[in-house]
């Protein structure tokens, strides 16, 4: 799978496999499924309450670790500097491993936001955490962090796609040398029907997730579409054979209408 390179010299790549929602069998097999077809980047969080089948699913493939990179997020009730590294010390025993790749603030709780990056820059150092970052930051959540840390977030983790396209946030990142990571890069499929996606669709000779996907790519975004199906993940990694027209683009653009199939990161002071 194609990879880039994240402000902490690290790789990292452009396709990954979400899990929200998924659980107990079907963990195992969406990974299995995944790892077939040539994912090797995993996304998580404790909130998903699937890390321990995660761990397990990844020890039943023979897939070495160092190929792999699994993401994991911070719990809300884990804010603090002590309890940041106790969150991060839980997860890591569920995933039966000694390090995770990447490791988010999965929401910009009031309060202690600094105090918890302070733990995630202590826990980069010690090694066990090989790139920090965030989810769900807004500009002024970014700009507070930046003004407080010694080393900035790597990632972003935003809701992305043409129907909540945050373009602020976008170049602000682009600008901060932070990559976006987007989540329900394909609007959890509530606009394959939309009449500009269905004839862009056509066009290209690829379906409406694949049109949303490579849209995102072409916004420097890393993807992580979510999906238990074998058939929706192989299709979803068809990804890196066309690309977009500018004129396409435009289109695809203009279909912001701040659709959010999760909570407005922006009402977090």
């Amino acid at each position: 799978m194609n990879k880039i390179k994240l402000n902490d010299g690290n790789e990292i790549p452009l396709l990954g496999l979400g899990t929200y929602d998924i659980r107990g069998e079907d963990v195992n097999k969406a990974i299995g499924y995944a790892f077939e077809t040539g994912y090797r980047h995993i996304d998580t969080a404790k909130s998903y309450y699937n890390e321990e089948e995660i761990g397990a699913a990844i020890k039943n493939n023979s897939i070495p670790r160092d190929e792999i990179f699994i993401t994991t997020k911070l719990d809300n009730d884990d804010h603090g500097y002590k309890e940041a590294i106790k969150g991060l010390e839980k997860s890591l025993s569920k995933l039966q491993m000694d390090y995770v790749d990447l490791y988010l603030i999965h929401w910009p709780s009031n309060g202690k936001r600094i105090e918890t990056w302070e733990a995630f820059e202590y826990l980069q150092q010690k090694g066990v955490i090989k790139s920090i970052g965030v989810s769900n930051f807004t500009v002024k959540h970014l700009q507070e962090l930046l003004d407080n840390c010694e080393a900035p977030p790597a990632i972003n983790q935003i809701e992305f796609n043409p129907f909540v396209y945050q373009k602020d946030i976008a170049d602000f990142c682009k600008e901060k040398d932070i990559r976006i990571e987007a989540y329900t890069p394909i609007a959890r499929m509530q606009k394959f029907d939309d009449e500009d996606i269905q004839n862009i669709s056509e066009k290209y000779g690829k379906t409406p997730a694949q049109i949303l996907l490579r849209w995102n790519l072409q916004h420097d975004a890393i993807v992580i579409p979510k999906s238990s199906n074998k058939e929706r993940i192989i299709e979803n990694s068809k990804i890196f054979d066309f690309e977009i027209s500018e004129d396409d683009m435009k289109i695809l653009n203009s279909k912001n209408e701040n659709l959010r199939l999760s909570a407005d990161p922006h009402l977090i002071k």
